[in-house]
């Protein structure tokens, strides 16, 4: 029996809204900063193009909630975003007129253009795509889009590209590679066309034709959960790259797996000439010393800069120390900066030289000295750094408080008052309320707060140590200055970064990993040398 006639329009009719809707963006049209409330959407509403603004305006595909996924921009208030005639989108400041972007698809035979439902903006020549958002992204791609080696995120001065060789680069200025992630196996080579895509469970992986499987890169910490969540990867302001998740509508996103796990190793995250700290589990910034002046006291991120420039103060120039810090050294930067001298000679053969501001000794036993030219300076402190690091400056040296031995302070001071609570409650509870008992208690309270685990004494002990069953031995006292140093890693060979020691990271080596057959990754550069 043949269908009814009304079967046929209305499925007709499904296919033509569907159409209309998903290429609804007529030459013609205009958006303008100054309504924020106007916008192109995607059919099912989940992505749409639209201004928004932040300290400037951007034109941007938005996520439901409003995050952005692709931008345009800046510009200013009254900006417009306008799709031609002649078949390009272009974007305008108000004020005066100028350019600002465009997509330079004018005489290409672009007749419409379409915003689907996986946030891709495409300017078509009937259903031809001529240009499209995906294949021009900014600082983020999402699911369904693929990142090539012809395409690069950049965010401020840094950018994130997949090289033809399948590594995943992060790079400040075009010139500093701070975090190169490779294949580490012989079973894959000759790679034709590799592409990094994240799928919507949020695993990242590299793809090739000459892989018979993606290879995974890393996988979000929220992983499979969740319904109507976007996870999407974007290279932020900072330099790092990461992978967010955002609920449909909420306008938030929760970061889930991020490729440089410690933040102060980034090339340039504080700035030229600024150190980078930790304040608990927060990076934050500051100058060397008191010789220095914040480029920007709102912004502690722009940097430092001297009080008195060195050429304004020829003979009393000396060199800063500063204990526990290191002067981040990455590819190219390695070969001319790189000797084999002792602390003293570090610090004098900067002195001496011209063309030196500042230099890193290394205390692990490799007699490694690096010597720092004047383009820009990244500075790294952190009890656990086994290096002593000089600054050039105008004398006389004003040093600024030890922010080692103050958050080291800070955690001892925390640890003993948490301890001295705990032995109190034991000692009210066993009833030794008395200055033997007293005494007792602290002397227990100071071997409980040791710097190495080892040495603090299980609960059991500290009872018997308290009642008087168990001698208590006089304690040390807690050293200022954590012991032990970093571990050591080393550059393989096959990378663009020289075979030098290095810090290493604080979290694991990633592995890349293959249904059937396992592959590694190897971590090329994200350990740091110094």
């Amino acid at each position: 029996m043949k269908p009814p006639l009304f079967l046929f329009i209305s499925l007709f009719l499904f296919v033509y809204i569907t159409i209309q809707a998903a290429a609804d963006i007529s030459p013609g049209s205009a958006l303008y900063a100054s309504n924020p409330n106007q916008s192109w959407t995607s059919p099912n509403n989940t992505f749409s193009l639209r201004f928004i603004s932040s300290a400037a305006y951007f034109a941007a595909v938005t996520y439901s909630g409003g995050i952005p996924v692709w931008t345009a921009g800046p510009a200013d208030s009254s900006a417009s975003l306008s799709f031609l005639p002649d078949g390009n989108l272009r974007l305008l400041n108000g004020s005066s007129g100028n350019l600002v972007w465009q997509s330079g698809t004018a005489g290409l035979g672009v007749s419409s253009a379409a915003l689907d439902d996986s946030g891709n903006l495409r300017l078509l020549n009937g259903t031809v795509s001529i240009w499209s958002t995906f294949d021009n992204p900014t600082d983020t791609i999402v699911p369904s889009q693929n990142l090539t080696v012809n395409n690069v995120l950049r965010s401020g001065l840094y950018s994130f590209a997949l090289l033809r060789s399948g590594n995943l680069t992060l790079t400040w200025n075009d010139s500093i590679l701070y975090w190169n992630l490779g294949f580490n196996s012989s079973t894959i080579t000759n790679l034709t066309s590799p592409s990094l895509g994240l799928q919507s469970i949020g695993i990242l992986s590299v793809a090739d034709s000459n892989i018979s499987s993606p290879v995974i890169v890393a996988y979000s910490s929220d992983y499979g959960e969740g319904s109507d969540i976007l996870r999407f990867l974007k290279l932020d302001s900072d330099g790092n790259l990461r992978i967010y998740s955002s609920a449909r509508g909420s306008g938030t996103q929760t970061d889930g797996w991020a490729a440089v796990s410690d933040q102060c190793q980034v090339f340039g995250y504080c700035g030229d000439l600024g150190i980078c700290s930790y304040n608990d589990s927060s990076p934050i910034c500051g100058c060397p010393s008191k010789n220095f002046d914040p480029i920007d006291p709102k912004d502690s991120k722009k940097g430092c800069k001297r009080k008195v420039e060195i050429e304004n103060c020829p003979g009393s120039a000396t060199m800063l120390e500063i204990d526990h810090a290191m002067f981040l050294t990455y590819p190219p930067e390695l070969s001319s900066e790189v000797f084999f001298v002792g602390m003293s000679a570090c610090r004098l053969n900067c002195l001496v030289s011209g063309s030196c501001v500042a230099s890193t000794s290394l205390s692990d036993g490799t007699g490694l000295c690096y010597l720092k030219n004047p383009n820009f300076i990244s500075g790294y402190q952190s009890a656990a750094l086994p290096s002593t690091s000089y600054v050039k400056v105008c004398g006389p040296i004003v040093p600024n408080p030890s922010v080692s031995s103050l958050s080291v302070e800070h955690s001892i001071g925390s640890r003993l008052k948490g301890w001295i609570v705990a032995v109190v409650i034991i000692v009210t509870i066993l009833g030794l309320v008395t200055l033997e008992g007293v005494v007792r208690a602290i002397q227990v309270s100071f071997w409980c707060t040791q710097e190495q685990p080892s040495h603090r004494p299980m609960m059991g002990k500290v009872v018997q140590m308290l009642e008087g069953v168990t001698e208590i031995e006089k304690p040390p006292v807690p050293k200022a200055v954590p012991e032990g140093s970093v571990g050591e890693a080393s550059f393989n060979g096959s990378s663009s970064v020289g075979a030098l020691s290095a810090l290493r990271s604080s979290a694991p080596a990633q592995s890349l990993s293959l249904p059937r057959r396992i592959l590694t990754l190897e971590r090329t550069s994200s350990s740091v040398s110094y």
